[in-house]
């Protein structure tokens, strides 16, 4: 055999046993391709990266902010569900009372089908008072008032105004707002029903000299909800200073 051909030779069995290294690295290989190498690294190691993402836990931060989350969702459903059951049956008792009773001391209607919103029309105050003379005189049939139960109810007070007619005096302040410490935050008890809160003002508003306004309004202010909550809340935090202290008759 000649020198070239014994070159020859020696070429063909180094290539024939050439490394799967040299291999991949020449791309000649089974590995040599992109996609093949991503295949040879899945059957190596038993998983995809993907599959390893998915099995990776999650991190506790993660975890404790969705518990946060899903706990505080569950705290307002449970809280929305106390307000509607305790509101469908204190309507249902009244309703049973109006449908039982001609002289109904008030009576309900929501407003807009709305169940967290009320109308409440007064229609019997003490009848020796200023304002029943005042009412009769006028020919009003009763006084109009506005309930707003918040979504925390009955935990915390009903925004309760006097819409019609307008009244001076009596407890009664600017946009009709209500000057009475059981619907404030302190004076609130959850076992206090609407009725009990309608009667309350019934007599606050004769005990306060309550008069219908027979003049226009000295102030230029709106007599609207929005004054009524403004006046509210200035009460509320005047009270939180000072104290309850009922005005005197005279103040009004």
């Amino acid at each position: 055999m000649t020198s070239r051909s014994k070159e020859k030779v020696a070429a063909a069995f180094r290539k024939l046993f050439r490394s799967p290294e040299k291999l991949d690295k020449d791309g000649a290989g089974p590995s040599g391709s992109p996609a093949k190498r991503g295949l040879f690294r899945r059957h190596r190691d038993g998983v995809t990266p993907a599959e390893a993402a998915v099995s990776l836990p999650a991190s506790p931060a993660s975890s404790a902010l969705g518990k946060k989350k899903s706990a505080g969702a569950d705290v307002r459903e449970r809280a929305a569900a106390v307000r509607t059951r305790r509101l469908m049956k204190e309507l249902k008792e009244i309703q049973r009372l109006q449908e039982n009773r001609t002289d109904t001391v008030f009576t309900v209607e929501l407003v807009n089908d709305n169940l967290f919103e009320w109308h409440v029309r007064l229609h019997k105050i003490d009848p020796e008072s200023d304002l029943a003379a005042d009412l009769r005189e006028l020919n009003i049939p009763n006084i109009l008032l506005h309930l707003i139960f918040p979504e925390n109810f009955p935990f915390a007070p009903p925004f309760m105004r006097v819409i019609e007619p307008r009244i001076e005096k009596g407890f009664v302040m600017e946009g009709g707002a209500i000057c009475m410490e059981l619907l404030t935050p302190r004076g609130w008890a959850s076992a206090y029903t609407v009725e009990a809160v309608v009667m309350q003002f019934a007599a606050s508003v004769v005990k306060g000299q309550g008069r219908v306004a027979r003049a226009p309004p000295r102030s230029s202010r709106e007599f609207s909800r929005r004054r009524a909550e403004e006046a509210f809340r200035s009460l509320v935090k005047t009270h939180d200073k000072y104290g309850w202290v009922t005005p005197a008759l005279s103040d009004g």
